[in-house]
């Protein structure tokens, strides 16, 4: 299969690597210099080198800030019998995109990144694919997913937009209050170390994708969660309530088994 990927950032890269030594792979990069660190596939910065190569799937891996314009700058170039696809961590007016596109699509969610996994054993990790999505397409990263041994589950984009408000919103707005209260420490424990490990990495993203995750509609729910659990948390530790902390310990190791 001819497949164009749109980005050569961390995940573009990572899509290249594992497609092109089974199919025919072109990156298209609007920054030359991103080009240099691709390998084994064509190297595209011109929309008459995509039309030349007549793609038959694109997998739009251009950050969450520029999914859209990348679509819609290569749109007059393709085939139209070409799939279209993203792997975008929030879908905000995608669906609306493709279904006035033309093009069949696929949409799904790799809910793993380059930062935190380790890309060499992805069996603990998982991806969404949306369930609205074309069924060749679907088959195509279905196979893709299964041997990389991700968990795979499938979502519609209503639920997929649940899903992450939960999975993301609720770690990423926690990391941030940590980062926020911290103090360097001469002789930090392990935990903190840990913590602090995760506070780095999640602040080494994209500030536009972190906004875009927590501006999802159904966050604000979520973050109230965390606000509720930690006024309950603060009466119990300002009383020095003992019998309360043995429950509230009780309560949460029950939600984490």
């Amino acid at each position: 299969m001819r497949i164009l990927i749109l980005g050569a950032g961390k995940m573009g890269s990572f899509f290249t690597d594992i497609l092109s030594f089974q199919h025919e792979t072109a990156v298209f990069d609007v920054n030359p210099h991103q080009l240099r660190f691709v390998y084994n596939t064509y190297r595209f910065t011109t929309l008459e080198e995509i039309k030349e190569f007549e793609p038959e799937l694109v997998i739009n891996a251009a950050t969450v800030k520029y999914t859209l314009d990348a679509f819609r700058k290569i749109l007059p170039v393709l085939p139209k019998d070409c799939i279209l696809s993203d792997i975008a961590s929030v879908k905000t007016g995608l669906k609306k995109f493709y279904e006035e596109s033309g093009f069949r699509y696929v949409s799904t969610h790799p809910m793993f990144g380059p930062t935190f996994a380790s890309l060499s054993n992805l069996s603990s990790e998982s991806a969404i694919i949306i369930s609205e999505s074309d069924h060749l397409g679907k088959v195509f990263f279905k196979d893709l997913y299964n041997s990389l041994n991700l968990n795979i589950f499938e979502y519609t984009f209503d639920e997929h937009d649940e899903t992450v408000a939960y999975s993301l919103s609720i770690p990423f707005v926690s990391t941030f209050v940590f980062a926020a209260v911290m103090k360097h420490q001469e002789a930090p424990g392990t935990t903190f170390k840990k913590h602090m490990a995760i506070a780095k990495g999640l602040l080494s993203e994209d500030d536009y994708l972190l906004q875009e995750i927590l501006f999802n509609p159904r966050t604000p729910s979520q973050v109230e969660n965390i606000r509720t659990e930690l006024k309950q948390l603060l009466e119990i530790i300002t009383n020095k309530d003992a019998e309360g902390m043995k429950k509230y310990l009780t309560k949460i190791r029950e939600k984490i088994k």
